[in-house]
C-alpha cells in the first residue's frame, strides 16, 4: 500500500457513447432529487383524522412536554365543566390546540412518507416471477413467494420480482419506480453492476437472476418501512434533547406547584386554570411539539434526494462526519475503464500481443476484459471464442482475477496467458525466469502518468521460459465536477482520501484531476479498513463510499457507509445507506442534510427558549400586580388586563408551533461554514428572534382579544 498527498486538479469534460449518452451507465451519473409534497389545505386535512388518534395518551406520554400540556388541557375542561367561564373555556380551547398543532406537525411529516410507501407498495402489487426449476423447466409464482437463491427468468416487459443478482444475460432496466429517474440503466452478469431491486421494469433482453433477498426484506420493504416511519428510532442527539426537556418540564412544574403557596401568602392566589396556563407557556412546547416532525422531516429529505437510510442515527452522524474515503473506481470515475490501444514490446509482432489479450479476456466478464475483445475486433484480430477453445483444447483453465494475485488469464494445453497489473505482472514473470522489458516499464510509467490504467500482458510456454508481451491501455474517466465538489467538502471541513488498486504513479494522476485532499495506492480491502481504523483511532468520524464487493468490510466498519445503487448486494447490505442515483458525490448532499437537521433542531431549541423568556414578561405581571403593583414596570408590552395577558401568551404559544411547521419540515438552510459562524448565526437569528416575536405576537392578541367581553 502506497500512501501520498496530492497537488491541484483540472476539470475534466465528460466523454459520451455514440448516442450521446454520458460515458458510464446511463442516467446514473445525473443527481436526482425528488419533489417534496406540499403543505397546502389537502395535506392538513389528510393528517388531521392521524393527529386526532395521536391524542392517545398511550402515544403523548412519549412526548413528556406535550403529556404535561395534554394533562392539563384535561384538568382544565374538567374545571371548565364545573364551573364554567369565559375565560377558562377559552384558555381551554387553546390548550387542546396546542396539543392537537403538535401532533398534527408530526403526522403532516409522516403522511409525506406514507404517500410514497402507497406508490411503492403499488409497483410490488400482482408481480408473478418466471421460477426456473432443478430439472431447467419453468414455474409461474408470485413474487412474494420467492426466497434466497431461487433463479427467475426475466425478458423485456417483465417486473423484476425481487432484489437479486444477474447471473446470466445483459438488459435494459428502468428503475424510474425506486429512483424517479426515467432514463434506463444497464445490468449486466459480471462486475458491479450485476444487482437488480424488486419493482423494475426490464426493457428489453433476457437475464438470468437469482434472488438475494428474503421474502419481505427486499429493499423496497425496507424503503416502505422507513419512509412509513415503521423503523425509526431516537438518535442520540434527539435523547440528549429529550432529557433537556423532560428536565426543563420537571423544574418548572415545580416551580408551579410551589408558587400558589407563595401567592395565597400575598393574597394573590391564582385560580388552577392561570397555573396550567403558565406551565404550558413556561415549558419548552415550542420544541416540545416539533421535535418529532423535525427527526422525520429530515429522514424524508433524504429519501428526496433518493438516499436510503436504516436509521436516523446514521443521518445525524453524517452530519458530523470529517474524513470521506472514496473508492475510485466507478466513484470519482466512471469505472468502466475500456481499452484504447495496444503497445507490444519491442521483439513482438503487435498481432501477437493483441491475440494473447484477446485470450486472455475470453473468459473476463468485466467491462475492462469485454473491451480488450471488443478493441481486438476493431484491431483486425479475431479468433475462436471460449466454447471453440474448449472442444479443440485437451486442457484449459480460467485463472479468475484475485485481489491477492491482481491478475486473470487463461492457461491452454500448457500455455498460460495472464493480464494484469505491472507490479503483478513483473513478479509473475520474474519468478518464472524473465524479465521486465525496459521500453515496456517506460510505456507503463507514461500511461499512468497520463492518468490511464496499464494492463501488462505475459505468457509462459512448455519449456517453463516467461515473457512480458507488452501493455495494454485502459483510459479511466473522472466524473465532471468532481473538482469542485470536493472543494465544497472542504469548507465543510471534510478531509477527502480516494483509495485505488491502481499503482501510485496512476493514483497520483486521478487524485490531482479529481482533486481529493489524500490517496491510497494499490490498496487491498484490509488497507481499506486500516485507514478506517486509523482515522477513527484518532477521533475522526468517518465516511465511505464503495460499490463493490471488495468495498463491503470498509462500508460496515466506517461511521456511514453509501453504497451505489448499481452495486453488488455484498455492498448495499454492509451500507447503513444506499444511494439509488448511484452518484458519489451524493455524499455532499447527504452530509449538508445531517447538518441541517443538527441545525435546524438546535435553532429551533434556541427559538422555544428564548420564546419561554419573553413570555415571562407577559404572564407573571398579569399574576402578581394586583398583590404587587411594582410590578406593572415589568407589564413593558402594555398588555390590557391579566386575563388578556394570560390567554394571549396561551393562542401565541399554540400559534408559534404550526407557524413553525413549515421550518421544521423543511429544515434550516445549511450554509458551508465555520462552527463558530454557524452558531452566531443561529443565536442572532433565533435566539433574537425567539426574544422578540412573542413581544410583538403577544401585543397584537392582547388587542384583539381585550375587545371580547368577559376577558378584556
Amino acid at each position: 500500500m502506497t500512501r501520498s498527498t496530492t497537488a491541484s486538479a483540472s476539470d475534466t469534460a465528460a466523454l459520451t457513447y455514440a448516442d450521446g449518452n454520458p460515458l458510464g451507465t446511463p442516467g446514473e451519473h445525473k443527481h436526482h432529487t425528488k419533489a417534496p409534497a406540499k403543505l397546502n389545505a389537502a395535506t392538513i386535512r389528510s393528517a388531521l383524522p392521524v393527529a386526532l388518534k395521536k391524542l392517545s395518551p398511550r402515544q403523548m406520554i412519549h412526548s413528556p412536554v406535550m403529556f404535561v400540556v395534554l394533562a392539563g388541557a384535561a384538568i382544565c375542561t374538567v374545571i371548565c365543566v364545573v364551573r364554567p367561564d369565559v375565560f377558562g373555556i377559552a384558555v381551554t380551547v387553546w390548550l387542546w390546540l396546542t396539543v392537537l398543532f403538535g401532533t398534527l406537525s408530526e403526522a403532516i411529516a409522516e403522511g409525506r412518507g406514507k404517500a410514497q410507501a402507497d406508490s411503492l407498495r403499488a409497483s410490488r402489487q400482482g408481480v408473478f416471477a418466471r421460477l426456473r426449476l432443478e430439472d431447467g423447466s419453468t414455474k409461474e409464482v408470485p413474487g412474494t413467494d420467492l426466497g434466497l437463491n431461487d433463479v427467475v427468468i426475466c425478458e423485456a416487459g417483465d417486473v423484476i420480482p425481487s432484489d437479486g443478482e444477474i447471473i446470466e444475460g445483459l438488459a435494459s432496466v428502468d428503475e424510474s419506480t425506486i429512483t424517479g429517474e426515467s432514463a434506463p440503466v444497464i445490468r449486466e452478469s459480471g462486475g458491479d453492476r450485476s444487482s437488480v431491486t424488486g419493482g423494475t421494469k426490464v426493457l428489453s433482453d433476457r437475464i438470468l437472476v437469482r434472488i438475494t433477498a428474503e421474502p419481505g426484506a427486499t429493499f423496497i420493504d425496507r424503503m416502505i418501512k422507513l419512509v412509513e416511519g415503521a423503523v425509526r428510532q431516537k438518535t442520540p442527539n434527539e435523547i440528549a434533547l429529550h432529557v433537556l426537556l423532560v428536565s426543563l418540564t420537571i423544574v418548572f412544574l415545580v416551580v408551579t406547584m410551589t408558587l400558589a403557596p407563595f401567592a395565597s401568602l400575598a393574597g394573590a392566589t391564582p385560580s388552577p386554570i392561570v397555573l396550567v396556563a403558565l406551565l404550558v407557556c413556561l415549558i419548552p412546547t415550542t420544541i416540545g411539539a416539533l421535535v418529532p416532525a423535525i427527526g422525520i422531516a429530515g429522514m424524508d429529505r433524504l429519501v428526496q434526494h433518493n438516499v436510503l437510510a436504516t436509521s436516523g442515527r446514521a443521518v445525524e452522524t453524517a452530519g458530523d462526519i470529517t474524513t470521506l474515503l472514496l473508492d475510485k473506481t466507478g466513484t470519482i470515475t466512471y469505472g468502466n475503464r475500456r481499452a484504447v490501444n495496444f503497445f507490444p514490446a519491442n521483439d513482438v509482432e503487435r498481432s501477437e500481443l493483441i491475440s494473447a489479450a484477446r485470450l486472455s479476456s475470453l473468459a473476463d466478464e468485466t467491462p475492462e476484459g469485454r473491451s480488450i475483445v471488443d478493441l481486438a475486433g476493431d484491431r483486425g484480430v479475431n479468433g475462436p471464442d471460449l466454447e471453440e477453445i474448449r472442444k479443440a483444447s485437451k486442457e484449459i483453465v480460467i485463472v479468475e482475477f484475485t485481489a491477492s494475485t491482481r491478475m486473470s488469464g487463461l492457461d491452454v494445453d500448457g500455455r498460460r496467458i495472464r493480464k494484469g497489473a505491472a507490479s503483478a505482472v513483473e513478479r509473475y514473470v520474474t519468478e518464472a525466469g524473465g524479465r521486465m522489458p525496459a521500453e515496456v516499464q517506460r510505456r507503463v510509467q507514461e500511461i499512468s502518468a497520463e492518468g490511464g490504467t496499464p494492463l501488462l500482458v505475459a505468457e509462459t510456454t512448455h519449456d517453463g521460459g516467461a515473457r512480458v508481451l507488452g501493455t495494454v491501455h485502459l483510459a479511466d474517466v473522472v466524473k465532471p465536477g468532481m473538482h469542485a465538489r470536493f472543494a465544497e467538502l472542504r469548507k465543510m471541513g471534510i478531509r477527502t482520501v480516494m483509495i485505488t488498486g491502481d499503482n501510485p504513479v496512476t493514483a497520483k494522476a486521478i487524485a490531482a484531476e479529481a482533486g481529493v485532499d489524500d490517496f491510497v495506492a494499490e490498496a487491498t480491502p484490509e488497507d481499506k479498513l486500516d485507514v478506517i481504523r486509523r482515522e477513527q483511532g484518532e477521533g475522526r468520524l468517518v465516511a465511505m463510499t464503495g460499490d463493490g464487493t471488495n468495498d463491503a468490510p470498509a462500508l460496515a466498519a466506517a461511521d456511514v457507509g453509501v453504497a451505489m445503487n448499481s452495486g453488488t448486494p455484498a455492498a448495499k447490505e454492509a451500507a447503513n445507506m444506499v444511494d439509488l442515483d448511484s452518484d458519489p458525490t451524493k455524499l455532499i448532499n447527504i452530509v449538508g442534510i445531517g447538518k441541517q437537521l443538527l441545525i435546524t433542531r438546535g435553532a429551533l431549541t434556541t427559538f422555544s427558549v428564548a420564546n419561554d423568556v419573553a413570555k415571562y414578561f407577559a404572564i407573571v405581571p398579569a399574576l402578581f400586580t394586583a398583590a404587587f403593583p411594582g410590578l406593572g414596570l415589568l407589564n413593558i408590552m402594555g398588555l390590557a388586563t391579566p386575563a388578556s395577558a394570560i390567554l394571549s401568551a396561551v393562542i401565541f404559544n399554540a400559534l408559534i408551533i404550526i407557524v413553525l411547521v413549515p421550518l421544521a419540515l423543511r429544515g434550516v438552510k445549511y450554509r458551508a461554514v465555520s462552527a463558530n459562524q454557524a452558531l452566531g448565526r443561529n443565536l442572532l437569528l433565533y435566539g433574537l428572534g425567539g426574544l422578540v416575536a412573542p413581544f410583538i405576537g403577544i401585543k397584537l392578541i392582547d388587542l384583539i382579544i381585550s375587545l371580547i367581553p368577559g376577558i378584556g
